[in-house]
């Protein structure tokens, strides 16, 4: 019998010899899909003087100091998305200071529809708190905060706004950390954005409200306090679109799909957990704020 003289040595080269051929290299032969420029889809909205906003193509760094803050905003409206950002927020003593990422019809309209993360500076030893709050036809007063189970200064994470017909959702990396459903067609007095929103991220001085309730301010001589942001695609149905942006069959708008209609049970379960082991703040509980009656959502949380 033949086989019976072939030598190991040559029966294991046969064996490893088509592994050999597929390299790591010829698997991942796929080009990496490019990562958008800051400008692409963005344009500052102000502190652009090179100091206070500082655009390094992939990556950009907004500054604050007692001149000057920073922000910037999408070239385009949406109507629904999954918006996210990459956000390293200014670390050390940065009471007063406020990091934000958000969605707005027009800030300073009294009827706005507006869908907010906001980053809490603090004193040197307490942890940042990341406040999210919803307007709705200029009706706010719907804050919620909570205490991240990781720094936000430490380094890059990812913080994204999933609105469609169905729901917003609020997630840190992969978590959910806020929900509003949309029952506007079945309970009265209900609320849930509808107008077409930009994307913004900004630094800014909130010392008469962000740290102690107002009480510690902006120290400038710890200052200037910075902020970096990444990931500048959008994925979302801008004003420029043919196609309604509720429409549940295009499949240019996937978030408006079945998978994102509701959470999942995994992700209720970490959005609990969020809730019991994190927040320390929600609207829907300050009976003193709210004496004669809570906001309609707050029965539907």
């Amino acid at each position: 019998m033949a086989a019976s003289n072939v030598q190991p040595w040559l029966l294991l080269l046969l064996i490893l010899l088509p592994a050999a051929l597929v390299s790591p290299q010829t698997a991942a032969a796929a080009p990496p899909q490019p990562t958008p420029a800051f400008d692409e889809n963005y344009v500052p909205s102000y502190g652009q003087d090179g100091y206070h906003l500082v655009d390094m193509g992939t990556e950009i760094r907004l500054t604050l100091d007692r001149r000057n803050g920073a922000g910037f905003v999408s070239k385009l409206r949406f109507g629904s998305g999954f918006f996210h950002m990459r956000i390293k927020v200014p670390s050390g003593y940065t009471a007063g200071v406020v990091t934000a990422f958000y969605l707005a019809s027009d800030s300073s309209a009294p009827d706005r529809d507006e869908v907010d993360f906001e980053f809490l500076g603090n004193v040197d030893g307490k942890p940042i708190t990341l406040q999210t709050n919803v307007f709705v036809n200029g009706h706010g007063d719907r804050e919620q905060r909570l205490s991240l189970w990781f720094d936000p200064a430490a380094d890059f994470h990812d913080y994204r706004i999933l609105w469609n017909c169905f729901q917003i959702v609020l997630f840190v990396d992969e978590t959910p950390v806020r929900v509003l459903r949309n029952l506007t067609g079945s309970v009265p007095d209900y609320e849930f954005p509808e107008k077409q929103m930009v994307v913004q991220g900004s630094v800014w001085d909130g010392s008469d409200w962000a740290t102690d309730g107002g009480r510690t301010k902006v120290d400038w001589s710890r200052g200037p306090f910075a902020a970096e942001f990444r990931g500048f695609d959008v994925a979302g149905c801008a004003n420029t679109s043919s196609t309604p942006c509720d429409s549940q069959s295009s499949p240019g708008m996937w978030w408006n799909g079945g998978g994102y209609r509701s959470l999942s049970a995994e992700q209720h379960a970490a959005y609990e957990n969020v809730r019991n082991k994190y927040m320390n703040y929600d609207y829907c509980t300050d009976k003193g704020r709210f004496k004669n009656k809570l906001p309609a959502e707050c029965s539907y949380a």
